[in-house]
């Protein structure tokens, strides 16, 4: 797993010699930000699941500031807010939102009209979001943190088992390579 996420994220020296970075000093430096271990990883998925789903443009920036407090893996909390785009997040509210009605005890019966996204203005954009957020109601606002929340867990998990998995994976090819070797030995 640590080859497939070394070949997308920079390296530790070309984050300190950016110019655009330096002014963060000793808050880009700590090795948990780019080291690529298990708990770091999935810590850092973990928090972009979770900033995922951020109403809005601030999902990257939430991410990357809770990735620096918590000192998980930088690149990868930011880069898995990603799973929430265009197409995927009218699902993921409908879901919250569903998941809220069903914590709540509110009956589901949102009108579609009322799941699109409303028309935003660069001007308006926040003010427009929360008005078409308090619109759907209690569920929502129940339902989105915790869907979120629940999303980080299960992300969380599912990367320190599939890590777990890939490193148990590799010892037993190793432990089978060294075994051929030493069969191919006494047979000569």
């Amino acid at each position: 797993m640590r080859k497939l996420f070394r070949k997308f994220l920079p390296s530790h020296e070309t984050v300190k010699s950016n110019r655009w970075l330096k002014p963060f000093g000793d808050w880009l430096h700590h090795p948990n930000l780019w080291h690529l271990h298990r708990r770091s990883v999935a810590g850092g998925v973990a928090i972009g699941l979770f900033c995922g789903l951020i109403p809005g443009p601030l999902q990257m920036i939430s991410a990357a500031l809770l990735a620096v407090l918590l000192r998980v893996n930088l690149p990868v909390a930011v880069f898995a807010t990603l799973y929430t785009n265009p197409f995927t997040i009218l699902p993921l509210y409908l879901l919250a939102y569903e998941f809220g009605a069903l914590i709540t005890g509110a009956h589901s019966g949102v009108a579609a009209t009322q799941l699109s996204f409303p028309e935003m203005h660069w001007h308006s954009w926040a003010s427009e979001l929360w008005s078409w957020m308090v619109m759907l109601g209690k569920p929502f606002m129940i339902g989105l943190p915790l869907l979120a929340v629940s999303l980080a867990i299960v992300g969380y998990f599912v990367v320190r088992v599939a890590w777990r998995v890939a490193v148990v994976l590799q010892w037993r090819a190793r432990k089978q390579r060294i075994e051929g070797g030493a069969q191919k030995i006494k047979d000569v």
